[in-house]
């Protein structure tokens, strides 16, 4: 049954909770049918609500005094996960409470608390963080992003069963090109766990997915609609793609900033500047996936503003309202039939 309540844990994040109330009436405008509960100071929150009043209407406030700060362990976080606004908001999603769980705050305990509260979906070895990211012909889905530093084979197969299905039903892609992250795009390139998860994906009902190696440089050609990596791998991609793309920005501003001549040229062409830097912009792909659990976690970046919360509470909401987790347990059934088959 679709759940269309999302839990939001108000005191995660650099500009909390300024920024995640007002991420929420942007995401709200977007998604009108939505309420949420949201965990955290209630003396804080309630002057940021006083004059959204539309949002107020759809908004439950539960009063938190206590939440996880940015540099705690996760090891503390979980034996305080019954009186934090970030363990609060993910046990209203295993209570069923919420169809969804959002927020900013500390990765490490976002992560163990999220795999401890909500436990893994049955037949998945691991759960995996995935993003979308851009291309130059549209969006791709790329996991693991560092919730697993070492993977097995049969991690990575199962990391591709969730992406399929993500790229399918969230992207919107019916027929998407699954690759795993190599150091070649021969057959015999890469090592042995890779080329393992490789003859899975070929052995099983998956296979017409798959469309073999893809190396760093060519991620974003937009030849492929899944990414599959290791954490450790997957974590180096993302933070050098966004690390490029900040470079970038940079360099044409400065190019466009440093001369007479300079100026001119944004002057005559600041319309297509303007939606490259629209394009590039890294709010728009704000809100990383904690797939594999018995529930929905999404992961806001920490220093996100309103904007970027937006879409990391848009993402939450398609995924509730899609049932996302009973597609992959329809999957993860289909998978189990077959083998018994054999």
């Amino acid at each position: 049954m679709v759940n269309n309540t999302i839990a939001i844990d108000a005191m995660g994040g650099d500009n909390a909770p300024k920024s995640v109330i007002a991420g929420l009436a942007i995401s709200s405008l977007r998604n009108p049918d939505v309420e949420y509960i949201v965990y955290g100071d209630e003396k804080k929150i309630a002057p940021l609500l006083k004059n959204r009043v539309n949002l107020k209407k759809v908004v439950k406030v539960v009063h938190v005094e206590d939440w996880i700060r940015a540099d705690e362990k996760a090891s503390k976080s979980l034996r305080r996960a019954k009186t934090t606004s970030m363990g609060m908001a993910i046990e209203a999603v295993a209570n069923g409470k919420a169809g969804a769980i959002v927020s900013a705050g500390n990765s490490g305990a976002l992560l163990a608390m999220s795999i401890f509260g909500l436990r893994k979906l049955s037949g998945i070895s691991r759960p995996a963080l995935a993003a979308v990211m851009p291309t130059i012909s549209g969006e791709i889905v790329a996991l693991d992003l560092g919730a697993n530093i070492d993977c097995s084979s049969q991690n990575l197969f199962d990391f591709s069963i969730m992406g399929v299905v993500f790229a399918k039903n969230v992207l919107g892609k019916p027929n998407p090109r699954l690759a795993f992250l190599n150091v070649g795009e021969e057959e015999n390139k890469g090592n042995t766990i890779v080329q393992e998860a490789a003859s899975l994906m070929q052995n099983s009902h998956f296979s017409n997915y798959y469309a073999g190696y893809v190396e760093g440089d060519k991620i974003i050609s937009g030849d492929f609609d899944i990414v599959i990596c290791d954490g450790f791998s997957g974590n180096v991609m993302l933070k050098t793609a966004e690390g490029t793309a900040k470079l970038c920005y940079a360099y044409l501003k400065k190019i466009f900033s440093s001369s007479v001549l300079g100026k001119i040229s944004f002057a005559i062409g600041r319309s297509s500047f303007l939606g490259l830097r629209k394009k590039m912009d890294p709010r728009k792909h704000n809100g990383a996936v904690l797939l594999g659990l018995n529930g929905i976690v999404v992961k806001s970046h920490g220093g996100a503003d309103s904007i970027g919360f937006a879409h990391a509470v848009d993402l939450a909401t398609d995924m509730s309202a899609r049932n996302y987790n009973e597609l992959i347990k329809k999957e993860l059934i289909r998978i189990n039939t077959s083998l018994e088959k054999k």
